[in-house]
């Protein structure tokens, strides 16, 4: 297994094919991403997310959709949007070999911190941040518009 990262230093799509082969994983965990996939990735691109994939062979194991920003709570940190090991790989190492390269792309970066956010119904997926040394330092609120 390695992890490849999907965009070039100034954020462009250097690995079209890899993008278009995580679609099936990333819509896993983020089924109303709209279509087409790579085109609403695109956008989010534009704004700063990158995507990083694991791959064994020709077949995407898992997905880490990220951005480094810096903001007046936690520095400069490395916020994961979405992190996701496809159904048959879970607890397999996918997870974790994403989380270690993210936690390395932070740190090159120089951020202080890697952040993520999990819906509360997740609880296998809190198991496995909390294994992999994750903290709950605040709620998250949100007020629909």
């Amino acid at each position: 297994m390695q992890i490849l990262e999907i965009n070039d230093a100034a954020g462009e799509v250097a690995e079209p094919l890899w993008l278009a082969r995580a679609e099936t994983v990333h819509r896993e965990l983020r089924p109303k991403i709209p279509s087409p996939y790579v085109a609403a990735m695109g956008a989010i691109f534009r704004d700063g997310g990158r995507l990083c994939v694991a791959v064994d062979g020709e077949a995407v194991l898992g997905v880490g959709l990220y951005r480094v920003y810096a903001d007046t709570f936690s520095g400069k940190k490395c916020y994961v949007d979405d992190l996701v090991t496809t159904e048959g790989r879970r607890s397999s190492g996918v997870g974790h070999a994403l989380i270690e390269h993210l936690a390395a792309r932070a740190r090159a970066c120089g951020c202080d911190n890697l952040v993520l956010d999990s819906g509360t119904q997740r609880t296998h997926a809190h198991k496995f941040y909390f294994r992999e040394g994750f903290v709950i330092p605040s709620f998250n609120f949100r007020k629909a518009l």
